[in-house]
C-alpha cells in the first residue's frame, strides 16, 4: 500500500488559506456604539459649557439645552464608521436699552464623524442654508 505524502507547496497553500481566514475573522470591526456615544455626549456637554460662558460686558445670558445626541453607523466607511449629531435648544436673554428683557429662542445642530485614525469625534462644517429671496 502506497502512502500519500503532502508536498511542501500543498502545505504552504493550506497554511496560507488558514492564515487568511484567521486574519479576516480578527479584523477590527471599529468601535462599538457603547464606546462612541458617551464620548459624543461629553462633546455635547463641552459645547453646552462653552456656549453658556457669560460675558458680563455684553450682558447676554445664554442657556443651552441638549435636545438630542445621536450616533449613526456608517458600515461602508471604515475610516469614519460613525456619524453623530448633537442638537440644542438655545435661549438667549438680554436687556434692551430701556430695561425690557429681550428673549430669543433658536435651535442649533452640530454634525460629527468618528475618526478611526485619530480615535475621536471630529466636527464637520455644515455650510449655512442659502438665504431665501
Amino acid at each position: 500500500m502506497k502512502l500519500r505524502h503532502s508536498t511542501p507547496t500543498r502545505l504552504a497553500a493550506v497554511a496560507l488559506l488558514l492564515a487568511a481566514g484567521l486574519a479576516c475573522s480578527l479584523k477590527p470591526k471599529g468601535p462599538s456604539r457603547e464606546m462612541v456615544l458617551p464620548l459624543l455626549q461629553q462633546e455635547a456637554q463641552s459645547l453646552k459649557a462653552d456656549g453658556e460662558k457669560a460675558n458680563p460686558g455684553l450682558g447676554v445670558k445664554a442657556t443651552w439645552a441638549i435636545k438630542s445626541v445621536e450616533a449613526r453607523e456608517q458600515p461602508a466607511n471604515e475610516s469614519q464608521p460613525w456619524a453623530g449629531t448633537i442638537q440644542f435648544n438655545i435661549t438667549s436673554e438680554m436687556r434692551d436699552v430701556d430695561g425690557t428683557p429681550l428673549v430669543q429662542k433658536f435651535d442649533k445642530r452640530f454634525e460629527y464623524v468618528w475618526s478611526t485614525a485619530m480615535n475621536r469625534w471630529i466636527i464637520q462644517y455644515t455650510p449655512p442654508a442659502p438665504a431665501a429671496r
